[in-house]
């Protein structure tokens, strides 16, 4: 059975850089579609970016797009998310999501696989 970990996150002040990775143990990603999805205390689970498991398409949330970049590993086994010119509101907890179904929007559809979830804080 497929496992996630999450990695990379932590503080950053406004306008920085991190990158996120969603590493896979236990069976490989090549037949998932990996989405990132956040999630800040009190608010909806959103989805941030997806990246299909054939053509790698991409998409993204409008809050993130032209600032976030969901890429993949396939040698890896790894997908990652790298985000610049962080903002306040990027804060929260992120997650890393694999479904067979494929991506819905910027979401993985009814993701099969989870990650634990890893601490972006945006903060001066």
């Amino acid at each position: 059975q497929l496992q996630l970990v999450e990695s990379g996150g932590g503080l950053v002040q406004p306008g920085g850089s991190l990158r996120l990775s969603c590493a896979a143990s236990r069976a490989p990603l090549n037949v998932y579609s990996i989405g990132w999805f956040r999630q800040a205390p009190g608010k909806e689970r959103e989805g941030v970016a997806c990246i299909s498991n054939l053509a790698w398409i991409t998409d993204y949330a409008d809050s993130v797009k032209g600032r976030f970049t969901i890429s993949r590993d396939s040698a890896k086994d790894t997908v990652y998310l790298q985000m610049n010119n962080l903002k306040s509101e990027d804060t929260a907890v992120y997650y890393c999501a694999a479904s067979i179904r494929g991506c819905w929007g910027s979401s993985a559809a009814q993701p099969d696989h989870w990650g634990q979830g890893t601490q972006v804080t945006v903060s001066s």
